[in-house]
């Protein structure tokens, strides 16, 4: 009987940054393997592509949402979406990775089965026909939020005479000149486009249940600026990146160590930039920094619009949304003719796709992460969640090298599936972790149906940076918890297989 030969090596789900980050890290240390990347939109980006909402931008430094392989060249470190578009253009076409890519292809199902050692993966195309197509691996990188049904507060926007829009679905088509406009939410997305609509508006208003901490700082880096015209561009991308993320490292856990000393630098620089603006009970949430994410404000932007009387903060509840705008529980009407709902997302696990092993569904939530890049008792897959106290990119480019290390192992030897082996008495004595020490609504809301975490390593998804890429990265992958073997055989390797054979 031959053996089962797949459609690819590496099926890679989603065009985004996971997803051109794992073909460019397949391309220069796993060239022997082929791969193919699908994605259920008609651009590659990911978020950069499918948020169009005005000042749509990263709310980390681009030296540490870039990838570590390719040096980000701009000279603005806080970067929009068109300036990220163009890097992951500029790698996807470069590293000839574009051939590889499907669009308007939808991952409906992935169903491992293990007679063929393979994952046998049903696509949905836009015209609604559903195709097959086989992997021996398959990697995630389909973000960690639903595409198609963001949070719904639960606002009864009937009575509202104006426009009501979700940053999620933004209408090409929406004019906002001279109008006024309240932003429902004080998330970072609300903070990008309060000042970005302000310009053109005739008032834009945040409305703000409670608080959130902000840290205004540059958009440019004058420090990766100059190393820039002293030193070659890798070397100067390279110490740039170092120091954010030493930088991005200290702040969480100065916050977490020293709230009092960091709330007082944070509310010291809204205080200088806004000057008799500034009201101390708008800019004091109820909460430790990053006990949610820090919002970014770049170039004081924010308190610009503030400063010109083009953008304002309430803090108060929403009684009800009448004809004219939102009236307040304090009695007061906010007047609107454009309502933003930018009130958070809704998360989603392996972008909703029905996985299941030889036709058994799987259930993440009653897996636990191995590395934060796979899951016990689930074999050749592997995904990205990033790191809610630094960059995105960061877990990507280490889970990336980290599976290109594990597909070369096995190539080696000649094994066909790995597994994270986790057996019940194992599992039973882990102690399980807060996998999300975060109060933020959406973590909350989504922590039900996501995997588990231990408090040991590695049955956890971390969030050390530094400590993940050391041991990613030099760790052995035959580490006592990994168990590789041809399709029906417990044998770790051919050699053994053909002996036990004899």
């Amino acid at each position: 009987m031959q053996p089962f030969t797949p459609d690819h090596d590496v099926l890679i789900v989603g065009a985004g940054i996971s997803g051109i980050g794992m073909a460019a890290h397949m391309e220069q240390k796993s060239p022997g393997h082929s791969y193919a990347i699908v994605d259920r939109r008609d651009n590659l980006g990911g978020t950069w592509d499918l948020f169009r909402y005005p000042g749509i931008r990263s709310d980390s430094d681009m030296h540490t949402l870039g990838f570590d392989f390719e040096p980000w060249k701009h000279e603005k470190t806080i970067a929009d979406a068109p300036a990220i578009l163009d890097y992951l253009h500029k790698i996807v076409d470069e590293r000839d990775i574009r051939q590889h890519i499907s669009f308007g292809q939808k991952v409906i199902s992935a169903d491992w089965r293990e007679a063929d050692a393979a994952w046998h993966v049903t696509l949905e195309t836009k015209d609604g026909e559903h195709k097959l197509v086989t992997a021996r691996w398959l990697y995630l990188g389909s973000g960690y939020y639903d595409y198609d049904d963001p949070y719904d507060a639960g606002f009864d926007t009937s009575a509202f005479e104006g426009e009501v829009v979700h940053p999620q679905f933004w209408p090409e088509d929406l004019d906002y000149t001279g109008k006024k406009v309240v932003v429902v939410g004080s998330g970072a997305t609300s903070v990008t486009i309060v000042p970005s609509m302000a310009g053109k508006a005739e008032h834009v208003t945040m409305l703000q249940r409670t608080p959130t901490w902000m840290w205004a700082r540059p958009a440019k880096d004058w420090f990766a600026n100059t190393l820039r015209k002293i030193l070659p561009e890798e070397t100067a991308y390279k110490i740039t990146r170092f120091k954010n993320i030493r930088m991005q490292d200290f702040s969480f856990k100065m916050a977490r160590n020293k709230p009092e000393t960091v709330k007082a630098k944070l509310k010291s620089l809204i205080e200088k930039s806004l000057g008799d603006n500034y009201d101390e009970a708008t800019f004091s949430p109820p909460y430790n920094p990053w006990e949610q994410r820090v919002c970014l404000v770049p170039d004081d932007d924010l308190f610009h619009a503030m400063n010109a009387g083009k953008a304002s903060i309430v803090t108060d509840h929403i009684a009800a949304f009448e004809a004219g705008g939102v009236r307040l529980k304090s009695g007061k009407l906010l007047e609107a003719d454009i309502i933003i709902t930018a009130t958070g997302l809704s998360l989603a696990v392996a972008g909703k796709i029905a996985v299941s092993m030889d036709g058994a569904p799987v259930n993440f939530a009653d897996h636990y992460y191995y590395k934060g890049c796979m899951f016990g008792n689930i074999p050749n897959l592997s995904v990205v969640f990033g790191y809610l106290n630094a960059s995105w990119t960061l877990r990507a480019d280490v889970n990336s090298n980290y599976v290109c290390r594990v597909l070369n192992h096995m190539k080696k030897q000649g094994s066909t599936v790995v597994v994270p082996d986790l057996p019940p008495e194992k599992e039973a004595a882990l102690e399980e972790d807060d996998l999300f020490d975060f109060s933020s609504g959406y973590i909350q809301r989504g922590k039900h149906i996501m995997p588990k975490s231990a408090v040991a390593y590695p049955w956890r998804l971390n969030q050390e940076y530094v400590q993940d890429r050391k041991i990613m990265a030099t760790d052995p992958i035959e580490d006592g918890h990994l168990s590789f073997r041809q399709p029906g055989a417990n044998a770790h390797t051919a050699d053994e297989q053909l002996e036990a054979a004899e």
